[in-house]
């Protein structure tokens, strides 16, 4: 069996999604596993032992193409796309992703069996238009993990357990090693490790409430503290880290993904909204405390901690108040 995913982005989401091929794998040993999957987040999938072929795509440089030569070379590169997904024969296609550039991807498939959310599951309901067999996830599947491993269901595939498939590069790993090592973080030091990032701003809590939070578990529950970032957000772990007072928190050094997987291993604790970091450490099972205002907790939170997540009354994060964070990352440092 040629059984295509698609699921295309964010960070958080594809993390989310690893459980399905884990699920493939486990049942289905013999099918061939292709994943569809942005360039950007490709990275977490080479060579992961449940992927047989990565397929990546680039939808947000096709959509910033303005010139003529521009959508020239996008028109050479989808048509070459199609004909990539046409000749690898799927038998199965699962858009994971509910989207209509997702619906169109599995579609360019001609698999025979295509799934797909049911049109009210559906982020972009006319998706549905391209799949032709639709789930509606039980009550049960409260979580965006469980839901997507509902879309296994009509091929008779029941995930054994909810494994998430994270690559281990050595060079990363003694990298990063050799970071902490010179910052004079040895191991089992009480690391917590802060995410401030966010793909959209109402989903960032306050830098200023990371910098006290920053103080507190330095000043009283004696951890140290390492702030990671990502693109265009230096400027925003600088600010936390601060230069006023030197060696309060560690600034980390720009990291590519499988960097970023070697520091949150290595976390005792690691802080942060609903954001593709804090989904990555609940998916290595490093204690999380996640930070949620617009997105719904019991859907999105960390997979499996969710009952350690802090959810704002009022959708706001800024609601959330430093020592309510402080108390819950010293609960979770034990």
């Amino acid at each position: 069996m040629r059984v295509a995913l698609v699921k295309l982005s964010s960070l958080g989401d594809v993390v989310h999604a690893l459980p399905v091929a884990a699920a493939l794998r486990a049942r289905l040993p013999g099918a061939r596993v292709a994943w569809v999957v942005e360039r950007r987040e490709a990275a977490i999938l080479y060579g992961n032992a449940a992927v047989d072929e990565v397929v990546p795509v680039d939808t947000r440089g096709w959509r910033r193409c303005r010139t003529p030569v521009g959508a020239a070379a996008v028109a050479g590169a989808v048509s070459e796309l199609r004909r990539h997904l046409r000749a690898a024969r799927f038998d199965v296609a699962i858009d994971l992703q509910g989207l209509l550039k997702s619906g169109l991807l599995v579609a360019a498939t001609r698999a025979p069996l295509r799934i797909g959310f049911a049109a009210a599951h559906c982020r972009e309901r006319i998706s549905a238009l391209c799949t032709n067999r639709h789930v509606t996830p039980p009550a049960a599947a409260r979580h965006v993990v469980e839901q997507y491993l509902a879309c296994l269901e009509p091929l008779g595939v029941r995930a054994p357990s909810v494994e998430f498939p994270l690559p281990v590069n050595a060079p990363a790993e003694e990298r990063m090693d050799e970071f902490l090592g010179r910052s004079g973080l040895k191991p089992g030091s009480r690391l917590v490790v802060l995410t401030p990032g966010a793909g959209r701003p109402d989903k960032r809590w306050p830098a200023e409430r990371f910098r006290a939070l920053t103080q507190r578990l330095t000043d009283e529950a004696g951890a140290a503290v390492l702030v990671v970032w990502g693109p265009e957000e230096a400027a925003l772990a600088e600010a936390i880290v601060g230069s006023d007072e030197p060696g309060r928190a560690l600034l980390a050094p720009p990291t590519d993904l499988h960097e970023l997987i070697s520091l949150l291993r290595r976390a005792r604790v690691v802080v942060g909204g609903d954001t593709g970091p804090v989904h990555l450490a609940a998916a290595l099972r490093v204690p999380c405390v996640g930070l949620y205002g617009p997105t719904l907790l019991e859907r999105n939170g960390p997979y499996g901690q969710t009952w350690r997540a802090l959810a704002s009354p009022d959708k706001r994060l800024d609601s959330l108040a430093v020592g309510t964070v402080f108390h819950a990352v010293v609960d979770a440092l034990g």
